[in-house]
C-alpha cells in the first residue's frame, strides 16, 4: 500500500531518466569490453540481461529496503579497463576475475572497512567531488547547442519557465518537448526498433594469476574508488545517512551470483543517482526512494528485452539525452559546490578536489574522481598541518 502512496509522476520520469542517461553513456562500453574479451554476440546479449537484472533488482530491493534513492550501476570505468587492458584475455579466464572482484566487495562490505575509511572523508571534499564530477554534465547542455541549437534552446526555455511556474513537473514538461521536436526534426531513428529478448549464457569460469593480477585487483580497486566512494558522496550530500556497508556488502553477493553471466561489476550509482535523489524526483525527500524503485524496474526490462531496448535508447538524439540530464543535475551541482565552499577553513582544499575531479583524469586505470579525493585530503593535510 506504501507503494501506491508514494507513487508520483516526477519520480516515474526521474527513474526513467536515470536509465536513459546511465544506459545511453555507457552501453557501448560495455559492448566493446564484452568484444574485447572475445564474447560472442549471445554472449553479449547474456552480459546485458546479467547487468541490467544485476543493477535492476539491486536498486528496487536495497531502495525498499532502506526507504532512500539507492541506484546502482554498471561500473563504466571498469568497462574502459577491459578495453584497454583485458584483451586477449580468455572469457571464462576474465569471468573469473569478475568472480574475485565481487567476493573482495563482499568482505570490504560487511567487514565495515570501506565505511570507517570513506566516514573520514570531510563533507566538502566529498561534495566537491561530487559536482566535478558531474560538471560535465552541467557543460554538455550547453556544448550541445553546437549541433542542434534550436532542440536545446527550446529545452532550455521550457525548463526554465516551468522552474518558475511548475518547479517539480519541469524535468518532465522538457523532456516531452524535447521529444516531440525531436520527432519533428526527424532526429528519432525508430526504424531499427524490433523485438528481441536476451538470454543468459553460463560461462565456466577459470582462474589463472595472469586474470587475478590483471583483471580482478584492478576492476575491484576502480569499483571501490571511482564509483561507491562518489556514490555514497551522493546520498550523503542529499541529506541521507546510508548504511553503506551492508549496501556494498549485498552489491558484492549480488554481483557474484551473475557474474558468471557478465556482470562484470556492480556498484553504487553516482552521476544518474543524483537525477533520483534531487528534488526534480519528489519535493518530498522521504518520496523520492520511489525513483529509484522505477529506475530498477526500467533496468530490469533492459535485462529482458536486451537488443530491443538498446535500439529504443539509442533512438532518441544524442543531444536530447545530454541535455535532460543536464538539466536534471543542475539542483545537484549547485547543492554540492553551496557545501564545498560553505566552510572556510576546508575551502581551499574543496576546490581543489572539484577542480581534479573535475579535469576527468585518469591514473593507473582510476578516474578523476578518486585522484580528486586524494588531492583534497593532501591540501588539507598541508593547509592545517601549516596552521
Amino acid at each position: 500500500m506504501f507503494l501506491l502512496k508514494d507513487f508520483s509522476v516526477s519520480a516515474l520520469v526521474a527513474g526513467f531518466v536515470t536509465v536513459l542517461v546511465g544506459f545511453t553513456s555507457s552501453a557501448v562500453l560495455v559492448f566493446q569490453g564484452a568484444q574485447a574479451l572475445g564474447a560472442s554476440p549471445a554472449e553479449i546479449a547474456s552480459w546485458m540481461w546479467a547487468l541490467g537484472w544485476g543493477v535492476g533488482l539491486t536498486c528496487i530491493g536495497l531502495s525498499l529496503r532502506y526507504r532512500m534513492p539507492i541506484v546502482t550501476a554498471w561500473c563504466t570505468p571498469g568497462a574502459a579497463m577491459l578495453i584497454t587492458g583485458a584483451a586477449g584475455v580468455p572469457l571464462n579466464q576474465a569471468i573469473a576475475a569478475f568472480l574475485v572482484s565481487a567476493a573482495l566487495m563482499v568482505v570490504a562490505g560487511f567487514s565495515g572497512i570501506f565505511e570507517r575509511a570513506i566516514r573520514r572523508i570531510p563533507a566538502a571534499l566529498g561534495s566537491g567531488m561530487l559536482a566535478g564530477v558531474l560538471l560535465r554534465f552541467g557543460l554538455d547542455v550547453f556544448v550541445a547547442m553546437k549541433t542542434q541549437f534550436g532542440l536545446v534552446l527550446a529545452m532550455f526555455v521550457c525548463y526554465l519557465l516551468m522552474r518558475r511556474l511548475l518547479p517539480r513537473y519541469a524535468v518532465i514538461v522538457t523532456f516531452s518537448l524535447g521529444i516531440v521536436i525531436s520527432a519533428f526534426l526527424g532526429l528519432l531513428k525508430i526504424q531499427g526498433v524490433s523485438l528481441a529478448l536476451a538470454h543468459p549464457v553460463w560461462v565456466t569460469p577459470q582462474l589463472t594469476l595472469s586474470a587475478l593480477i590483471g583483471i580482478a585487483i584492478p576492476l575491484f580497486v576502480v569499483t571501490m574508488t571511482s564509483q561507491n566512494v562518489p556514490g555514497y558522496a551522493v546520498l550523503r550530500a542529499s541529506g541521507y545517512t546510508a548504511p553503506i556497508s551492508p549496501i556494498v556488502g549485498w552489491l558484492g553477493v549480488v554481483n557474484v551470483l551473475f557474474a558468471p553471466f557478465g556482470a562484470f561489476a556492480l556498484n553504487l550509482a553516482a552521476i544518474t543517482a543524483a537525477i533520483c535523489s534531487g528534488r526534480e524526483a519528489h519535493e518530498d525527500k522521504s518520496k523520492r526512494y520511489m525513483a529509484a524503485v522505477f529506475s530498477g524496474v526500467f533496468y530490469c526490462l533492459i535485462g529482458i528485452f536486451g537488443a530491443t531496448v538498446t535500439a529504443v535508447f539509442s533512438a532518441f538524439p544524442k543531444e536530447l539525452v545530454l541535455v535532460i540530464a543536464g538539466l536534471a543535475l543542475l539542483g545537484t551541482i549547485g547543492n554540492g559546490l553551496a557545501v564545498a565552499l560553505e566552510n572556510e577553513s576546508d575551502r581551499e582544499s574543496a576546490l581543489i578536489t572539484f577542480l581534479v575531479s573535475a579535469s576527468g583524469i585518469s591514473l593507473f586505470g582510476v578516474g578523476s574522481a578518486f585522484w580528486g579525493l586524494v588531492a583534497g585530503v593532501f591540501a588539507l593535510f598541508v593547509l592545517r598541518h601549516r596552521r
